[in-house]
Order: C-alpha cells, then sequence, then structure tokens
C-alpha cells in the first residue's frame, strides 16, 4: 500500500494545484491513498467549500492544525464531512473526529486495508493548550482497529516530532511531519519499522515566504504593522510531500516527493 501525504496546502494558489495535478500524480507514484493537510487552504483556516475542493481534487483525507477555528465556517463541518479529520488532542468539547478509518482498496496487497488516520498538534509553541499528543496517540491505539496507523503531527517542534515518531516506533506504520512549510531531507524508517519525515512541506506558490507573498513577511520583520497574510494570486506553484510504502502495517520505504505546476 503506497499513501500519499500531502503538506500543507496554502491559498487558493495552492488549492488549484492539486485540482490540476493531484490525480495524475497518484496514478505516476501507484499512491492507493491520499492524505492532504488543508488547514492552511484560505492561508489561515480552511472554509467548507475548499475542503471539499481539496477532496474533489484527489485527497482521501483532509487534516487540520492549529489554525483551524480561524475561518469559524468550517465548525458545522467537523461533526458531519466524512473525510475532514481534526487533531484529536484538542480534547473532546470540539466537535468533528481526531481519526477516521479509510479502507484502501489500491490492488491486491491492499484490498481491504483499513488505514487509521490521525491527526495531532503540538504542543511546544503551537497556539493551543492541547492535550498531550503522546496520550492521545495511545488512546487511539487502544481503541481504533485498523491495519496500518499513519499521524499527522502538525507541530512546530523538530525534536517532539522526532520524539512523537521514535516513540511509537513500530507501533504505527508512519508519522509525517506538518505546520512548517519547509520540506525536509531527512525522511527514513526508524529501526521498529515506522517511517518518519520531519516535516512535508507545502503546497503552494514557489515565490512565497512560506506561502505568503514576499513583501508581507519582508515587511513584518522590517517592523511595519502587520496585515492580514495573503497568498501569492498566481504564479508557479509546487505540491510538496512524502510517500510512504507500507507493508504488514509496517513502513518498508519513504520518499520525498515534489512537483512544480505552471499556474
Amino acid at each position: 500500500m503506497n499513501i500519499l501525504c500531502i503538506g500543507d496546502v496554502c491559498g487558493e494558489i495552492g488549492i488549484r494545484a492539486l485540482e490540476r495535478r493531484l490525480r495524475d500524480l497518484r496514478r505516476e507514484l501507484g499512491a492507493d491513498a491520499c492524505v492532504v493537510n488543508g488547514e492552511n487552504a484560505d492561508v489561515l483556516g480552511l472554509r467548507p467549500e475548499q475542503a471539499w475542493r481539496l477532496y474533489d481534487a484527489g485527497a482521501d483525507a483532509v487534516t487540520l492544525g492549529n489554525h483551524i477555528f480561524k475561518r469559524m465556517q468550517i465548525f458545522s463541518e467537523l461533526k458531519e464531512n466524512p473525510f475532514l479529520i481534526r487533531p484529536h488532542n484538542l480534547g473532546p468539547h470540539i466537535p468533528g473526529h481526531g481519526y477516521r478509518i479509510l479502507e484502501v482498496n489500491g490492488g491486491t496487497s491492499s484490498a481491504g486495508t483499513r488505514l487509521c488516520v490521525v491527526n495531532l498538534l503540538g504542543r511546544l509553541d503551537c497556539e493551543w493548550n492541547a492535550d498531550s499528543p503522546f496520550a492521545a496517540l495511545e488512546g487511539v491505539l487502544g481503541e481504533a482497529e485498523a491495519d496500518a496507523f499513519l499521524v499527522d503531527f502538525h507541530a512546530e517542534a523538530t525534536s517532539e516530532k522526532a520524539a512523537m515518531a521514535y516513540a511509537f516506533d513500530g507501533r504505527v506504520a508512519a508519522v509525517f511531519g506538518t505546520h512548517t512549510h519547509v520540506q525536509t531531507a531527512d525522511e527514513r524508517v526508524l529501526p521498529g519499522g515506522t517511517g518518519f519525515i520531519t516535516d512535508a512541506g507545502m503546497t503552494g506558490a514557489v515565490h512565497s515566504i512560506l506561502g505568503v507573498r514576499p513583501e508581507q513577511s519582508v515587511a513584518r520583520f522590517l517592523g511595519h504593522p502587520p496585515q492580514p497574510y495573503r497568498a501569492p494570486d498566481s504564479g508557479p506553484a509546487k505540491i510538496e510531500g512524502a510517500l510512504f510504502r507500507v507493508e504488514n502495517g509496517r513502513c518498508a520505504g519513504v520518499e520525498r516527493v515534489r512537483a512544480e505546476v505552471e499556474d
């Protein structure tokens, strides 16, 4: 079973890139399932119509993160939407689901495979006073019935992401980091059989600072009054992520994915 994990989609330009390229990319890579982090699809947050565009573009699940409530329109979608996954460690008072089971039917080896996709939020330097992501994942492993577990760990600190992967090495198929919007070059399979990459990267404008118009970030560092962030309207875009090859609940290989799309 090949699982394609796409890094944070940032802005309309990132959504359009997936609409134009994701289904072809899935075929080229032989991806049986695709998980897309969509929490920045509206630059900060995600609107319901954007979530459905990501699904129609080829995502089987759309994960979220610390900007989950920047666009409150998504609140009503969280409970009933069949593919949205919010951070599991936000607590039971938050509507929606922190994990979902995907039935993956991508060929003989993966027919009928139950893939549990878990979304977790880091606590170090993230905005939410979330519950322990380690305890939350332990709870998922104790209650969810699945053949393989995939974790989108939306966190700031590289150390926290690596700690998550090592803490559950051999018990989950893969941990891929999101949130920092910079694809890392440390993809690997840990000794126990868990695939890991610190950050899958970003899907959005090539000529940007973390998906935001460069002049806006530069102005902020120069001390100008902050303005609402905006993504570039057009220009070359990129899709970044990681492809995990999973066999019998463990990772047999992982590779970085990067594709450019002319907008």
